[in-house]
């Protein structure tokens, strides 16, 4: 079985189990507010109790209702798709549905638990809300694009992509950003809007991508750069299962007064993530010991 749509399945069983402790909870605590029990003079002798216990069977119910919804979307989607094509975005988006309607569900149960009719309340702070809407319209803008990305095949965690500058790995979609890891270990956090609004490069939507090294050498000495392309081939083909040495290319990208900006940049096969951290140290040590040999002639 693929290794992804197992790990779904392990969660969704403790998921499960989870599921049938707060059904247990709901049982006792409607059988405490609404039976015949010894907690009934108490309940009716302090109010407040009684309130927490209705707010209480409020979230549960509504937290099995979800739970429930999500069990079957989840359960569903792996029946339909293949092992190669569960995406772990489309769980991801389930769960971050899930948690939003939680957190509504929570909120109308603390007005619950100190006596405040949840429709009352709303219809009384429509201006107030219509403010709180206008404010943080960017918000529920990232919000959506959020949502739409993790629906998406376009955009999946593990992805290899490019946003503006920044270059990395996909590691989380959350609801505001999405978080990139880049090759040297940084975070990077980009707005869902700015994903959604600029042109992206999804390196990892074909089997390979380029690598790009730049290098400014001064342009006051004799370069020979044919000398300089053939060192780096040369370095490459050390690598033929990776390294996809026909499209290799070194161009000069801008002349300064002083100074040219030299750019190598090659195709390597998306996957192969050791052998490229070994490649690009090659290619790096190759540059720095011709950049350094050219400053000593």
């Amino acid at each position: 079985m693929n290794q992804l749509k197992s790990s779904i399945r392990n969660k969704e069983n403790i998921r499960k189990r989870n599921f049938v402790i707060k059904l247990i909870l709901l049982i006792i605590f409607e059988i405490i507010y609404a039976g015949d029990t010894f907690f009934r003079p108490f309940l009716e002798k302090f109010e407040i109790f009684n309130q927490i216990i209705r707010a209480l069977i409020f979230l549960i119910s509504a937290n099995l209702i979800f739970s429930l919804g999500r069990f079957i979307t989840v359960r569903i989607y792996l029946r339909r798709r293949e092992e190669t094509k569960v995406q772990p975005n489309f769980v991801l988006g389930i769960d971050r549905i899930e948690g939003l309607l939680n957190s509504f569900a929570m909120l109308i149960s603390f007005m619950l638990a100190f006596g405040i009719k949840p429709l009352e309340f709303l219809t009384s702070i429509t201006i107030v809300a219509a403010a709180i809407a206008l404010l943080t319209k960017e918000y529920i803008t990232n919000i959506v694009n959020g949502l739409i990305m993790m629906f998406s095949d376009q955009l999946e965690i593990g992805d290899k992509i490019q946003i503006g500058r920044h270059i990395g790995f996909i590691r989380d979609i959350t609801l505001i950003n999405l978080v990139l890891k880049n090759d040297s270990g940084e975070i990077i956090l980009i707005p869902n809007t700015m994903a959604l609004t600029q042109d992206v490069v999804n390196f990892s939507k074909n089997n390979t991508y380029q690598v790009i090294f730049d290098l400014e050498i001064p342009s006051k000495n004799e370069i020979h750069l044919d000398n300089l392309e053939k060192l780096l081939i040369e370095k490459l083909n050390h690598y033929p299962e990776t390294a996809i040495v026909e499209g290799a290319q070194l161009n000069i990208m801008e002349r300064k007064a002083e100074t040219l900006l030299v750019r190598f940049q090659f195709p390597i096969k998306a996957g192969e993530k050791p052998t490229e951290i070994r490649i690009k140290k090659d290619i790096n040590q190759a540059l720095f010991q011709w950049n350094y040999e050219q400053r000593q002639s």
